[in-house]
């Protein structure tokens, strides 16, 4: 199969009740059958905490690529020294930071300019 660069979306209509309606080979109906409310919620739970070694690597990459310690970046971020640390640890998510977080991975100077 070969792959070119451009991504191209593909629309795919289907019906619940009728599962001959998605295109073969897409869904492995044993696999979608045998499911439990249980697997579901675990696979959330796994989804989420990796969704959160994910912002805590990024947040840590953003403050070293700046060359700051967690003491200066939390400082000049004008949030404590504990929050980053818990960002950067996993321990707690950078919630309403998250655009802030991007800006200063993209415009650094820019960002800590206008913080002052």
């Amino acid at each position: 199969m070969a792959y070119n660069t451009h991504m191209s979306t593909m629309r795919v209509r289907s019906d619940p009740d009728d599962p001959g309606s998605l295109p073969e080979g897409r869904v492995d109906h044993a696999v979608l059958d045998s499911t439990t409310e249980a697997d579901l919620i675990s696979q959330q739970s796994e989804d989420d905490a990796e969704a959160m070694r994910d912002m805590a690597r990024f947040t840590r990459r953003v403050r070293r690529r700046m060359g700051l310690t967690q003491v200066e970046f939390a400082r000049r971020i004008d949030v404590s020294h504990e929050t980053i640390r818990n960002w950067e640890q996993g321990k707690r998510g950078p919630t309403g930071a998250r655009t802030l977080l991007r800006i200063l991975d993209k415009a650094p100077e820019i960002a800590l300019r206008v913080l002052g």
